[in-house]
């Protein structure tokens, strides 16, 4: 387990500053206005700026969510997480990804609940309440077990192939939180909206830390998607399901 201490953080701080070159954040310290949204998985392994080879402050806005999940409950009702809509309605951004990744512990956690019964258990008040997860986490697993039941129940996931459950149902994840995006009244029709699963675990080819293409605006044929992308960028393309 990796451990650290305040000095090592102010010991990295200091060392990042002092990489800063000069001007480094005259263009935008009045304003932003980020070419694109990021919503991906919060998870230490997955770095939205390194994965992007982003040096330079204001390119990407970069809201994380437990699942990469793009929604949030409000009034009883899920609409776009404000973190997600904010660069889109007030900073001028119209290109929004939603970022998946291989392994993800957040839709692992909600296919445990859907298979062995917890959540139904906590539903009904009988559940151990050491073995719940914090609030905050239960809400947003609460959100993404339906999304895994529906997989479960779409015929392109199969739990009998070669490629594991759980990153099947990542893909599925990405492809449901797009669509909602998509759907959403609040996200102009103009926005472009691409679905990613950032590999770095070997699940969908050899190259580790590369994210691929599963999804542009709503498009998932993986022919369709290699029209979309220059040719020696084809095999950024390719999806599970």
């Amino acid at each position: 387990m990796s451990k650290t201490t305040l000095a090592e953080l102010l010991e990295r701080n200091a060392a990042h500053a002092d990489s800063l070159p000069q001007g480094y954040f005259d263009a935008v310290e009045a304003d932003q206005h980020p070419a694109a949204v990021s919503i991906c998985c919060s998870d230490s392994r997955v770095a939205q700026e390194g994965m992007w080879d982003i040096s330079e402050p204001g390119w990407l806005f970069t809201p994380s969510t437990i699942g990469n999940q793009v929604w949030d409950r409000y009034d009883g009702e899920n609409v776009v997480d404000g973190s997600v809509v904010y660069p889109i309605a007030y900073a001028g951004t119209d290109i929004a990804l939603v970022v998946g990744h291989t392994g993800c512990g957040a839709v692992t956690a909600a296919l445990d609940a859907v298979q062995n019964g917890e959540q139904d258990e906590q539903e009904d008040g009988d559940g151990d309440a050491d073995d719940r997860p914090p609030a905050g986490v239960e809400k947003w697993l609460d959100l993404l077990v339906p999304v895994v039941e529906d997989g479960l129940a779409d015929d392109r996931v199969d739990p009998d192939a070669d490629t594991g459950l759980v990153d099947q149902l990542v893909e599925y994840n990405v492809d449901r939180q797009a669509a909602f995006l998509e759907g959403s009244d609040v996200i102009p029709a103009d926005t472009t909206v691409y679905g990613f699963v950032y590999d770095f675990q070997g699940v969908y080819g050899d190259v580790r830390g590369r994210a691929y293409l599963v999804n542009a605006d709503g498009e998932t044929a993986v022919a369709a998607l290699r029209e979309l992308v220059p040719a020696a960028y084809e095999g950024h393309v390719r999806r599970l399901l």
